[in-house]
């Protein structure tokens, strides 16, 4: 199993737009495809602002392309995408793996 650790940092003061665009468009789109995420979360007055977290599970890297690549087909996600994608300064992207002594739950 693997993680896809997403960190998403906002122009200052479009976080509730962007929270209220995904709610309403992008959550019931993405998770059709890629199931229930594991963790969904928005940074709070310590560190980096404006920023939201969020983590997906998959069996390996291939399950993983090829959900996103259905998601990706779909003309809602790319509509809500377009919508969206004005409103973020930076996006980074990490896979993790869990060690031999700790699976992932």
């Amino acid at each position: 199993m693997i993680l896809d650790h997403r960190t998403y940092t906002l122009h200052p003061g479009k976080l509730p737009e962007l929270l209220k665009l995904y709610e309403t468009e992008g959550y019931p789109v993405q998770t059709e495809y890629l199931g229930k995420p594991h963790g969904w979360y928005v940074s709070h007055d310590i560190g980096e602002l404006n920023q939201i977290v969020h983590i997906w599970k998959y069996t390996d890297l291939a399950d993983r392309e090829a959900r996103r690549a259905k998601l990706g087909a779909d003309p809602r996600w790319q509509a809500y995408a377009a919508k969206a994608m004005p409103l973020f300064q930076k996006m980074e992207n990490k896979i993790l793996r869990g060690t031999p002594f700790f699976t992932i739950g």
